[in-house]
């Protein structure tokens, strides 16, 4: 019998699909509401969350020139993803909202402070994708020097939950006591300093609002190589997994399980969730012939490349797309990279685009939505756990899509009894620790 399984949403807050045959034009992107209106279908779906992405600039490391991420909407523009929370939050009663926000741009206390404010506007319902930050356009955007080496930003990360968490612990559960009759609001024995100090990261606390519902935020983090995978076991609740096919998944949530005991942690107090994007149709037929046109254009195979070039640092634009990729060192997101090129295959760029897929997608599901149900519950049952992270094509979603998801593909996997039909509890923590 096939365990339940969690499903999450995941998009960048760029326009939404403004140019396609069944988009809604784009205009609504700035106000939010389109947004809005997808995490409300995410909400009727019983869907564990939505998960906004973020960068910090506008790439140039495609041709030299941030030309073509304008031109093509890709990566910019977007929004911040913590206000945008706010607003989707307030606009939903149940579905968790994950923000991305990077330990190397914000200071603990910055971010440990406004993870709380946002937990306790949303009754416990916020999540934190824990990020690292990379590429060169982003550290002059905050006028730094160059990022450090790949590794040190996984160690300083290390200390920035170490010190947002103290800030998190300095208000005790019921240090909040609203006493009428004395006349005292909260228990000072019960606020505390935390007088961090450490290699990187200094605060003194306590923090200056109270504990939200949760204590802290539902951590997130997608870890790829070797030194993201042990931050994701040391500290993630939810770990979004890009590893390719069925055997590669099962080997990422058993290496996953493992350094996570190896930690002291218990291996079912996190969920590891499969980035895939399903591709809906009323006929398998018809669903593949989509998929293929979709990865035979153009903008598709500049997508990619664009946006692997912002995220190694390296300018994918000059290589050959009939020939192979050669050998590249990066500091930026090396698993990707890696995905990607396919070294020593011998396949050209232009090959391994095509097969890569969308994005990072663990699988291909092409298909209609009994296909499809039928071939992730076949992959929960060889895997083990624990569910499905979806996204939309190119990173753009468009109603279309969703629609496909919320009102095809997941009544079909509830028919099947493998995803929940009503949340349970009131926070995103309760609900992801259910089953």
């Amino acid at each position: 019998m096939t365990l339940p399984f969690h499903l999450g949403f995941f998009t960048s807050f760029a326009p939404d699909e403004w140019n396609g045959p069944l988009s809604s034009g784009g205009g609504a992107f700035a106000d939010g509401r389109f947004y809005i209106d997808i995490a409300r279908d995410l909400e009727r779906a019983c869907f564990d969350f939505i998960l906004f992405e973020d960068s910090l600039a506008i790439p140039d490391a495609f041709g030299g020139s941030t030309d073509e991420y304008l031109r093509e909407a890709l990566v910019a523009p977007k929004h911040d993803p913590v206000p945008l929370s706010v607003a989707v939050g307030a606009n939903t009663t149940r579905i968790g909202v994950a923000a991305t926000m990077s330990t190397t741009y914000y200071a603990p206390f910055t971010l440990a402070r406004v993870s709380s404010t946002v937990d306790s506007l949303l009754g416990g319902r916020f999540g934190w994708n824990m990020v690292t930050t990379s590429g060169d356009a982003v550290a002059a955007n905050f006028g730094s020097k160059p990022l450090p080496p790949h590794d040190e930003r996984y160690d300083r990360a290390d200390e920035f939950v170490a010190a947002a968490s103290a800030l998190w612990n300095s208000w005790e559960p019921d240090a909040v006591i609203l006493d009428h009759e004395s006349g005292v609001y909260a228990d000072p024995s019960k606020v505390h300093p935390v007088d961090f100090k450490g290699r990187w990261h200094q605060t003194k606390g306590p923090l200056n609002t109270v504990r939200s519902p949760q204590g802290r935020p539902v951590f997130i983090q997608a870890g790829a190589s070797d030194r993201g995978r042990q931050f994701a076991a040391d500290h993630a609740e939810v770990v979004v997994a890009t590893a390719r096919g069925i055997e590669g998944m099962k080997a990422y949530r058993t290496d996953i399980r493992r350094r996570m005991e190896l930690a002291g942690r218990d291996p079912d107090s996190c969920k590891v969730l499969f980035l895939v994007t399903p591709i809906v149709g009323r006929t398998d037929e018809e669903a593949q012939a989509a998929y293929t046109a979709f990865m035979q254009t153009h903008r598709f195979q500049i997508d990619v490349l664009a946006r692997l070039s912002a995220y190694t640092g390296h300018d994918l634009s000059v290589y050959d797309l009939d020939e192979p990729l050669p050998v590249i060192e990066t500091e930026g997101s090396a698993g990707l990279l890696a995905r990607l090129a396919q070294w020593g295959t011998g396949k050209t760029l232009r090959q391994c685009v095509i097969e890569m897929g969308f994005a990072s997608d663990c699988i291909d599901l092409v298909g209609t939505a009994e296909t499809i149900a039928d071939t992730m519950v076949a992959a929960i049952d060889e895997i083990g756990g624990d569910g499905f992270l979806f996204g939309a094509p190119g990173f753009q979603p468009s109603r279309a899509h969703i629609a496909g998801l919320t009102e095809a593909l997941v009544p079909a996997l509830q028919r099947r009894g493998v995803v929940r039909t009503s949340y349970e509890f009131p926070t995103f923590r309760e609900n992801l620790l259910a089953f």
